[in-house]
C-alpha cells in the first residue's frame, strides 16, 4: 500500500452526521413541545456551519459554538430561549446517534492489519467517543484525536503537530487524511505536508485554493486508491 497511516475524520466520513443531527433536532424540538419546521432546520444548519467555520479559524471556542448556537438561532425568529439548556438536551440525543456511512464498517474491517488507523476529529470528545463506541468502530483505531482533547482543531498546524508527535515513527510520505471537509480536513492536511483524500459524497462545490490529492464520491473508491482487495 502507498499509505501506511490513515487519518480518518468522523462526521460525514465514517458516521452519517447529517442523519444523526436531523434525528437529534427532531427529538429536541418534540421534547420542548415545539415544531421543527423546514425553515428552522435550514437556518440551524446554516448558522451551525458558520459557527464551526469560525471555530476552525480560531475565532471562536468550542464552548462558544455549542453554548450559543440555539440562542442565536431563535433570535432570528424573535424568540429568547435558554441556549445552554437546549444544548444539553440536544447533546443528549446527538450522543445516541451512530448512523453509519454506507460501507464504512466493512472498510475498517478490511483495512485492519493492512494499515494503521487513527481518528482525527473536531468536536466534543464525549460525543465522538460514545458514537464510535456505539457504532462498534472504536476498536479499529490505534488512537483517537479529538480537538477538545488536543487543545487545537483542524486545520490548525498545532492540531497536526500534536497528532504527528503522538504517532510512533510516522512517515509523512505514507500518511494520508480522509475527510469530507475542504476547509478542515483537506486544508489541514495540505498545510501539514501530507496527502489528502476528499470524500465528497454530497457533491459539494470545490474551493479552488484548496486542492486535495485525491477525490472520491463513495468509500468503495478507497479500495482501488489504497490498492487493497475488498474481498
Amino acid at each position: 500500500m502507498k499509505y501506511h497511516t490513515l487519518l480518518f475524520d468522523v462526521d460525514d466520513t465514517l458516521l452519517d452526521f447529517q442523519l444523526t443531527e436531523a434525528k437529534a433536532l427532531n427529538e429536541l424540538f418534540a421534547e420542548q413541545g415545539m415544531t421543527l419546521t423546514p425553515e428552522i432546520q435550514t437556518s440551524y444548519r446554516a448558522l451551525n456551519h458558520h459557527l464551526w467555520r469560525e471555530f476552525e479559524k480560531g475565532n471562536m471556542t468550542r464552548e462558544e459554538v455549542t453554548g450559543n448556537r440555539f440562542g442565536l438561532l431563535f433570535q432570528q425568529f424573535g424568540k429568547t430561549v435558554d441556549s445552554q439548556a437546549l444544548e444539553q438536551r440536544y447533546r443528549h440525543y446527538l450522543n445516541q446517534g451512530h448512523d453509519m456511512i454506507t460501507g464504512s464498517h466493512q472498510l475498517l474491517q478490511t483495512l485492519t492489519g493492512k494499515a494503521d488507523l487513527y481518528i482525527v476529529t473536531n468536536g466534543v470528545s464525549k460525543t465522538q467517543y460514545q458514537r464510535l463506541t456505539d457504532a462498534k468502530m472504536i476498536g479499529y483505531f490505534k488512537k483517537i484525536f479529538v480537538s477538545e482533547d488536543v487543545g487545537a482543531q483542524k486545520p490548525m498546524k498545532a492540531f497536526f503537530d500534536y497528532v504527528f508527535a503522538a504517532i510512533p515513527e510516522l512517515d509523512k510520505e505514507r500518511t494520508v487524511i480522509i475527510g469530507d471537509s475542504l476547509t478542515s480536513d483537506i486544508k489541514g492536511g495540505n498545510e501539514a505536508g501530507i496527502d489528502t483524500i476528499w470524500f465528497n459524497k454530497n457533491r459539494l462545490p470545490e474551493i479552488p485554493e484548496i486542492q486535495p490529492t485525491h477525490r472520491i464520491d463513495s468509500l468503495d473508491e478507497l479500495y482501488g486508491l489504497l490498492e487493497i482487495d475488498p474481498y
